[in-house]
């Protein structure tokens, strides 16, 4: 019984990390993108997030409640994992530590994100260009924001991989492999999307 539960709580976790998580955080790098086109363009972009109906129930469950579930989980796993990159120094084994890893980076990013920026905005500041500018004006919270976004573009990409392979999408080695590769371009391309939008408010 312990077990089939375990099963349901990482196949939910697997799925929650890409629907809705992942795709809000493929929204998000675009949105934020928007700032490569100057300060306008993105507060336009922020705005247009900020007016969809019935926001707040999509915040909390669309986003939040699935992003709590998955971060509370995701630290479990990340501590009780067992790695073997010191036996065996496979790639794959290397992402696997560098999942756990990124996970509890991506937790505290995240937790500190949401703190910067919407329970700010909770208590009457406006969420805009100015904001981020402000923000990222001090290098260390610039270090930390890239660092920040990275972590958290490597941990959806190659959580894409354990995704496909818990629901049975790549089963063969062969589709594994290349799955290896397809992930670690989307992290590439997202990584891209990530950086010019941070630096854009530079």
């Amino acid at each position: 019984m312990a077990g089939n539960k375990e099963f349901v709580n990482r196949r939910l976790h697997s799925l929650l990390g890409v629907i809705p998580v992942g795709l809000f955080l493929v929204q998000h790098l675009v949105v934020n993108h928007f700032a490569t086109r100057g300060a306008e363009a993105f507060n336009k972009a922020a705005h247009f997030m900020e007016m969809l109906p019935f926001r707040y129930a999509l915040e909390i469950f669309i986003i939040f409640l699935p992003l709590l579930y998955h971060a509370i989980y995701g630290v479990y796993i990340a501590f009780t994992a067992k790695n073997n990159v010191t036996n065996y120094g496979y790639l794959r084994n290397w992402l696997f530590l560098l999942q756990r890893v990124t996970g509890i980076v991506t937790f505290i990013f995240i937790a500190w994100h949401v703190w910067e920026t919407r329970i700010a905005a909770a208590f009457g500041q406006e969420v805009n260009y100015d904001m981020m500018a402000s923000i990222l004006s001090s290098p260390i919270m610039l270090i930390f924001y890239l660092v920040g976004v990275l972590s958290t573009i490597f941990h959806f990409s190659n959580g894409l991989w354990s995704f496909a392979v818990s629901w049975g999408i790549t089963v063969t080695p062969r589709s594994q492999q290349i799955s290896t590769y397809v992930t670690l371009a989307i992290f590439l391309a997202l990584s891209i999307v990530g950086v010019r939008a941070i630096f854009a408010f530079v």
